[in-house]
């Protein structure tokens, strides 16, 4: 039994890790990292042909988006995790892959014109449709018999509809040991869902640690907040633009923008408009409302139960095509503006940061985490300009935060987690936040409460069995030149996937091939496997 760790080690996106158990090569999660880089990540020590199974805590794109990257590398495993983690991946894994060719073509448009070499996207969307064909889903509290040796078990952790601790039962060798994957630890109190659920036992734990180095503080009165925010915006003439997280976060909104209409709380503008300008949010809002029973919190169920959908309301407006974004800041009545993405990396959001941010009347409101190095991060600590589709944008609206609205547990809602085990596991992870905060909470684990906590670097593999270090990985900042290599590398990935798809196409191509092009088709076959190892 060994655990590898490759992605989300003193940083907060990428989250991956590697698992070998009873003969069987298990990833936990499969995560895109988003914004710089701070330090590089392993590659999956193996063949991606030979995992077995991926387990995958929630459908973020930091935990799930480089499955089809792992697909058109030739893995065919299957994939285990909740149905609305299951429902929710298959539209996030479609738009993260048509997001990789909308900016292939882009960028490949400048190349030619600079003479410059083709960008290859990360994958295709090809191979989002071919790796959601592997999820295999379950309920919450749910036992599976994964195979010999091997049990799961997935509780609601109340970060995301869906999301979920995994316990990974292992007995091998007449050793047997669990380890439990946190996944993201939610907080307490959040609309729709359910506060976290706590595990009992485990023999080792890897735990995030996002917000382990602060207080959200006291529950803030989102609704009186929000409220003010868009009283004083729209009595200034301006526009709120909100840039939300598609999945999770906009229908958080959604149910706070509800009440606030619900009770006119925005006097003389009751009637304002509400945009969600993402096709995303829109397909994630309709899952939402299809998956109620076991996933919504009371409160929530008693309004459905009253007929009372917690995320509609009148004067809410979807914009599904691009014409219909384009229109919004046509509009010059206040509105909020909801859009995703919610770091202001992609997407729709940009071009209403165009069109808003210069003007004084505006408010750009953050309502969730903005990882180092994105745009809205800059935003946050106070750029004076940016840089938006080439053209220099001043910053001139008003950027506020919604304190305190997180989907991540802070320091004591980690803590109350963790002490939940009715004994300290023989070690702990700490995994999933920025390099400060990852050390800090780390050290509060040793010298306040007594855990064997370490904080490990990606590559950093331990025996499970004898609890022992047996590769120590090393801090590695992640460097243009490592950037490029990996470009280069994910580049012959898509070469390798095409040699293997062209020998699925003369396979099945009854007619017969000519003989020269299954030769070299063969060729290609045999090089990617070398390479793959």
């Amino acid at each position: 039994m060994q655990l590898t760790f490759l992605g989300a080690t003193h940083e907060v996106t990428g989250s991956c890790f590697y698992l070998e158990a009873c003969g069987k090569h298990i990833l936990i999660d499969c995560g895109l990292e988003q914004g710089p880089d701070e330090y590089q990540n392993q590659e999956i020590p193996v063949s991606v042909s030979e995992i077995d199974y991926v387990l995958l805590t929630h459908a973020h794109i930091d935990h799930s988006g480089r499955l089809p990257l792992l697909y058109g590398r030739g893995f065919r495993g299957e994939i285990h995790t909740t149905g609305a983690t299951a429902d929710l991946c298959d539209i996030m894994l479609r738009d993260s892959a048509h997001i990789q060719m909308f900016e292939a073509e882009w960028r490949n448009r400048k190349a030619k014109r600079a003479g410059r070499e083709e960008y290859v996207p990360l994958y295709d969307m090809e191979d989002a449709v071919g790796v959601l064909k592997l999820f295999r889903s379950y309920e919450y509290g749910e036992i599976i018999h994964l195979c010999e040796g091997i049990r799961i078990r997935f509780t609601d952790v109340g970060h995301l509809l869906g999301s979920a601790s995994i316990e990974v039962w292992m007995e091998e060798d007449g050793a047997s040991k669990k380890i439990v994957f946190s996944g993201d630890i939610g907080n307490f109190n959040q609309p729709l869902i359910r506060d976290p659920q706590y595990i009992k036992d485990a023999d080792y734990v890897v735990m995030e640690s996002t917000y382990g180095d602060r207080s959200h503080g006291s529950p803030p009165d989102y609704v009186t907040e929000l409220s003010h925010i868009i009283q004083t915006t729209f009595d200034r003439g301006g526009n709120v633009v909100i840039p939300s997280f598609a999945v999770g976060r906009t229908q958080e909104l959604l149910y706070f923008l509800r009440i606030i209409k619900e009770k006119g709380l925005v006097k003389g503008h009751e009637n304002f408009p509400v945009y969600v300008d993402s096709p995303l949010a829109v397909e994630a809002t309709n899952i939402f409302n299809e998956n109620v029973q076991g996933y919504f919190d009371e409160e929530a169920l008693q309004l459905v139960s009253q007929g009372i959908n917690p995320i509609a309301f009148d004067g809410l407006n979807v914009s599904v095509t691009s014409d219909e974004s384009k229109a919004i800041n046509f509009d010059k009545k206040p509105k909020v503006i909801l859009s995703a993405s919610g770091m202001c990396e992609a997407g729709r959001i940009k071009h209403h940061l165009k069109h808003n941010l210069w003007r004084p009347e505006c408010t750009v409101l953050f309502v969730g985490y903005q990882a180092l190095g994105t745009l809205g991060r800059a935003l946050q600590e106070g750029a004076q300009t940016v840089k938006l589709f080439g053209e220099t944008i001043e910053v001139r609206a008003h950027i506020e935060r919604l304190e305190g609205i997180s989907g991540h547990a802070d320091k004591q809602g980690l803590l109350h987690w963790l002490q939940a085990f009715e004994k300290h596991p023989q070690r702990v992870f700490v995994v999933h936040g920025e390099n400060g905060v990852c050390e800090a909470f780390t050290e509060c684990l040793r010298a306040e409460y007594h855990y064997d906590a370490v904080a490990p670097y990606s590559g950093t593999s331990y025996d499970l069995i004898k609890n022992i270090c047996i590769n120590e990985g090393v801090k590695t900042p992640a460097h243009k030149e490592k950037a490029a290599a990996q470009r280069s590398s994910d580049m012959f990935a898509r070469l390798m996937a095409a040699g293997k798809r062209l020998m699925t196409v003369i396979g099945h191509n009854e007619g017969g091939a000519n003989k020269d092009l299954a030769k070299f088709a063969d060729q290609i076959h045999s090089l990617c496997d070398k390479w793959d190892r």
